[in-house]
């Protein structure tokens, strides 16, 4: 049998220009902060991280899972497809910011104390 459809839309303007703003406003900010980098944000530190990288990160993050909400239309999942989707992959990334950012750490300290020589 075949399904009978009533030919009516249901436009998605209002939501891409909402997605946009949104998006626009948070790397935006992220921009700003980049650029200005005020002094207070980069000279306290966080479980060594200075607490503007976690504002990065946590903006990035923030992006990423809206990204995923709104493209790939996980508002209207299920509760578990959500969570298996989108909390995998803020996990992942969030892990993958937190080495990178421990290993690099530790490898400038380590040069800076001239234990290595900065020889490139």
């Amino acid at each position: 049998m075949a399904h009978t459809h009533d030919g009516h839309h249901e436009s998605n303007t209002g939501k891409i220009w909402k997605v946009f703003i949104l998006l626009s406003v948070v790397t935006i900010i992220e921009v700003i902060l980049g650029i200005i980098k005020p002094a207070f944000l980069v000279e306290t530190t966080v479980a060594r991280i200075k607490l503007l990288n976690w504002i990065f990160i946590i903006l990035t993050i923030y992006k990423a899972y809206y990204i995923t909400w709104s493209f790939m239309h996980m508002e209207g999942e299920t509760k578990g497809l959500r969570r298996a989707v989108v909390w995998t992959g803020i996990f992942l990334v969030s892990y993958l910011i937190f080495i990178l950012l421990t290993e690099g750490d530790y490898i400038y300290e380590v040069f800076k104390d001239g234990y290595k020589a900065w020889d490139f």
